[in-house]
């Protein structure tokens, strides 16, 4: 009977630690006793590995240096030579991922875990000037690494940017020293306890993912918000979706986002119109979040001028 081989991907921006990750997780972390390991290295990192250390923990290292050369056949012939029974690969952090994900990789190779490792020192910087280049990096991880994080570290708006494209991924904060720093939490622009949030267009970012990041924080909260309606004639006639599109990585970028909303005039409101919403906010099942998120309920739907901008941004 053939076994699974879990390939475990390591990715992430140049010097963004992720040689460091792999070393604390297979070498430190005695990961590797499970078996035979196969490192592929796609870049020189900032930390070498020693043949000798290797051994000790039965891996073999094999380097990878063309995007072009990361083929299918490439990785074949890396099955056939080394056997593994797992494989790491430190991802180059210039390559596009569709080079991988898009990958028909050997039989029985499984990709069970997708890690990305961010330097906070950069990030900023990066998001800045190379927004899509470096969010190409972390768009499908399952866990992001936020390292080298200090007091000053803008954690929040961190957490919005990668969130707004990866919904999915859980996000862990590092301090330099390598402790967890579990204080993540930042303070919101608005104030929870009033009794009508009136969440702005420049804090409609915070507020769409932060209620999805915890909507237990939201439950039964009143909100007010400027609004794009989304209801196509398909939609349930107490149904609406008022959202905004926001630029989540660059112009190619631009999505809807918005919460289901449950309203018994929701059919005389136009597809595509400007409203201001006012809504009580609940946690439910519903199949669009393929679980519990927010659901509004909405107290009063008013007609709205289109706003000067009318994109928002996660910033």
């Amino acid at each position: 009977m053939d076994m699974e081989i879990p390939v475990y991907l390591f990715s992430g921006f140049m010097d963004s630690g992720k040689s460091s990750l792999i070393r604390e997780t297979l070498i430190e972390g005695d990961f590797g006793e499970g078996g035979r390991t196969l490192l592929i290295l796609c870049e020189d990192g900032e930390v070498e590995f020693e043949e000798t250390e290797l051994e000790k923990v039965n891996a073999r290292m094999v380097m990878i240096e063309e995007e072009a050369s990361f083929t299918p056949a490439k990785l074949k012939e890396l099955q056939i030579a080394y056997q593994p029974d797992q494989v790491f690969i430190e991802y180059n952090g210039t390559w596009q991922m569709a080079t991988f994900l898009e990958m028909d990789l050997p039989k029985d190779w499984i990709l069970v875990q997708s890690l990305a490792t961010v330097d906070a020192t950069t990030f900023e910087m990066y998001l800045t000037n190379m927004r899509a280049m470096i969010m190409e990096q972390l768009f499908a991880a399952d866990v992001v690494i936020i390292n080298r994080c200090d007091e000053d570290t803008p954690k929040g708006k961190f957490r919005r940017a990668i969130k707004a494209l990866n919904r999915k991924a859980q996000i862990a904060y590092e301090r330099a020293d390598g402790t967890i720093d579990e204080n993540d939490m930042e303070e919101l622009p608005y104030d929870l306890n009033q009794e009508i949030i009136d969440i702005t267009d420049m804090d409609y970012g915070i507020w769409y993912m932060d209620a999805l990041d915890d909507p237990r924080k939201y439950e039964g909260k009143k909100v007010r918000f400027l609004a794009l309606v989304y209801r196509p004639q398909k939609m349930k006639k107490d149904v609406l979706v008022p959202g905004r599109f926001a630029m989540t990585c660059c112009v190619d970028d631009i999505t809807f986002i918005g919460f289901k909303c449950k309203y018994s005039k929701a059919a005389e409101i136009a597809h595509k119109s400007w409203v201001t919403v006012t809504a009580e906010m609940k946690t439910e099942f519903a199949l669009e979040y393929k679980g519990k998120g927010p659901v509004l309920y909405a107290l009063d739907v008013q007609p709205a001028e289109k706003p000067e901008d009318e994109l928002i941004y996660f910033s």
